[in-house]
């Protein structure tokens, strides 16, 4: 089991240079940060995890020139999204920022992607709540198209161009889109879509019955359960969990860098390296 982190890329926080090298430094697998566009001043959409929205939230740099300058001061470590918003993203110009940062950090990246919870955001996009994962899907395959093919075109209900050509391609032959999410809905676009699942580890999370859920809904959609991953976010940083997770099959998790400054964001993280070999 790989052990990486997630972090909120904020502009009062830690370069995120420095912070990919003090992880390849302690051993971790991977660095994914989190995404918002921005945050309408409205704030009609509730936080999800209740009361106030934090700080940090409305001050995230963009997620790949962030993991562009940690791919520029390592050499191992893997650099992910957590997760990319994709129907606030054109999906042209996201393809094209997908496969530079993938191919300039020698083949690295994983591209985590979510629905969105909040309204006004994604409306500012044009994007609407109640069809984002049919314009997500939509995007996410004809990104596929433009990673792939020589000369790209896509038809579909939100997404349509004709032949284009789009390059350069990702290194990866195959560049792993990690699709988060809970429910059965999110499981079956795994299946059909994606190449990993990518859950929350809330209240009664239990990482077997999360690997039992992935292989029945990939035996359900004909899809070899070998070929998906799983990576668990905000997973418990104490390495009893962490056995039990490693014992269930959990391919990846992800611990937390707390929204700090930089030396406290360092403390931090010794105190987490040892949990880095879990």
């Amino acid at each position: 089991m790989q052990v990486g982190v997630f972090y909120f890329p904020t502009d009062y926080g830690i370069d995120p240079g420095e912070l990919g090298a003090a992880l390849e430094a302690r051993g971790f697998e991977s660095l994914f940060v989190c995404e918002h566009t921005h945050i309408p001043a409205s704030r009609k959409s509730p936080f999800p995890g209740g009361g106030e929205l934090p700080k940090r939230y409305s001050h995230t740099h963009d997620p790949f020139v962030a993991l562009a300058f940690a791919a520029a001061a390592t050499k191992r470590l893997r650099l992910g999204t957590g997760v990319c918003l994709v129907p606030q993203r054109d999906p042209i110009v996201t393809a094209k920022s997908v496969a530079s940062l993938d191919r300039l950090s020698g083949g690295r990246f994983e591209f985590g992607i979510g629905g969105g919870w909040n309204v006004e955001e994604m409306e500012n996009h044009g994007a609407r709540y109640a069809t984002r994962f049919k314009l997500m899907r939509e995007r996410v395959l004809a990104m596929r198209a433009l990673w792939t093919e020589q000369e790209a075109s896509f038809a579909g209900e939100f997404v349509n161009f004709d032949r284009v050509w789009l390059y350069p391609k990702p290194l990866q032959a195959r560049l792993p889109v990690l699709l988060g999410g809970e429910t059965d809905h999110t499981l079956k676009r795994v299946v059909e879509f994606c190449d990993g699942w990518f859950p929350r580890a809330g209240g009664g999370f239990d990482p077997a019955v999360a690997v039992a859920r992935l292989r029945a809904a990939a035996e359900a959609g004909g899809r070899d359960p070998a070929s998906l991953t799983t990576s668990v976010f905000r997973a418990p940083p104490e390495a009893a969990a962490l056995a039990g997770y490693r014992e269930a099959g959990i391919t990846r998790v992800l611990l937390e860098v707390p929204d700090l400054d930089r030396d406290g964001i360092l403390r931090r993280l010794d105190e987490l390296a040892p949990l880095a070999v879990a």
